[in-house]
C-alpha cells in the first residue's frame, strides 16, 4: 500500500480506535518483543503520545527458550527503545520453571511467566494501561482456535479489546481495527525493520497451523474470511456483553 493511501485510509482509523483506549495523561506500557506487530504499534503510539500527551514506555520479556536469536531481539528492541527516546524495560523469565511447577504446555507457561512480567513491571512504572500487538488476523486465529478446541459463546468473543491486568492497570489493544498486512505497510511505509521469531512457522503449534495452512485455505473459498471472523468476535462479545447488564 502507497504511503498516500495509507496515510489516508488505514493510519486515520488507527487514530481513532487508540483515541477511545488511551486518555490524556494515561501511561502506556507496550509489550515489545521486537516483532513487525509491537514494532508497529510501539512506534505508532510513540507518535500518538506527543499529540496526545500520555507517557510511554516498552517492556521486552525473554522467554529465555531461543538462545542467541532471544538475545538478538532484547538486543534490537533496546536499541529501538533508545533510538526513538522511549523508557525500556527488560525481564527474564524461566518458563521451564514454569511449565515443571505448574504442569503447563510451553505455550501456556510461556504466556504465563510473560503476563507476570508484565504485572511486575507495570506496578513498578506505575502504568495505567498495558498495550499488546494483537491484529485483526490475530482475533481470527484466535477465533478459529477455540472453535477447534471446543468452546462456549465466550470462546467466539475472540480476543477482547480491553480486559484487567492488575490492581489499577488495564490491557488494551489498538490494533485490532487493522490487519497483518496494514501492520506490515505501516513499517514499510515508515522505514521499520523487525525481529523474526522462527518459531512462528512451525505448524506443531496449533495456531501456526491455523495461521499458515487453514486460513490461507479458507481465503481460496472467501478471500474477507479474516474480517468476518473478527466482525463475528465483536458482535459476540457485544450480545454477551449486553446480556449481562
Amino acid at each position: 500500500m502507497k504511503k498516500k493511501n495509507f496515510n489516508a485510509s488505514v493510519l486515520p482509523r488507527m487514530r481513532t480506535f487508540a483515541g477511545k483506549l488511551i486518555s490524556r495523561k494515561d501511561l502506556v506500557l507496550v509489550g515489545f518483543s521486537g516483532g513487525a506487530d509491537s514494532v508497529c504499534l510501539l512506534h505508532f503510539l510513540n507518535y500518538l503520545a506527543r499529540e496526545k500527551h500520555f507517557r510511554l514506555a516498552a517492556i521486552h520479556v525473554n522467554h529465555g527458550l531461543r538462545g542467541k536469536a532471544a538475545s538478538e531481539d532484547a538486543q534490537f528492541c533496546a536499541q529501538f527503545c533508545k533510538q526513538h527516546d522511549i523508557e525500556f524495560f527488560s525481564e527474564k523469565v524461566n518458563v521451564n520453571k514454569w511449565r515443571k511447577e505448574k504442569g503447563l504446555s510451553p505455550e501456556h507457561a510461556a504466556r504465563k511467566a510473560r503476563y507476570e512480567a508484565f504485572s511486575k513491571v507495570a506496578r513498578k512504572w506505575g502504568a495505567t494501561k498495558l498495550a499488546l500487538g494483537h491484529h485483526l488476523d490475530d482475533q481470527a486465529e484466535t477465533v478459529l482456535l477455540n472453535l477447534l478446541r471446543g468452546t462456549k459463546a465466550k470462546g467466539l468473543c475472540g480476543i477482547p479489546l480491553r480486559r484487567p491486568l492488575c490492581a489499577g492497570v488495564e490491557i488494551i489493544r489498538p490494533l485490532l481495527c487493522i490487519s497483518k498486512k496494514e501492520t506490515e505497510a505501516y513499517l514499510e511505509n515508515n522505514g521499520l525493520t523487525h525481529q523474526t521469531d522462527q518459531t512462528n512457522f512451525e505448524d506443531a503449534f496449533t495456531r501456526n497451523w491455523i495461521r499458515n495452512t487453514l486460513l490461507p485455505l479458507l481465503e481460496t473459498r472467501q478471500a474477507q474470511i479474516r474480517t468476518h471472523l473478527s466482525l463475528l468476535a465483536a458482535d459476540v462479545s457485544h450480545l454477551l456483553t449486553n446480556g449481562k447488564k
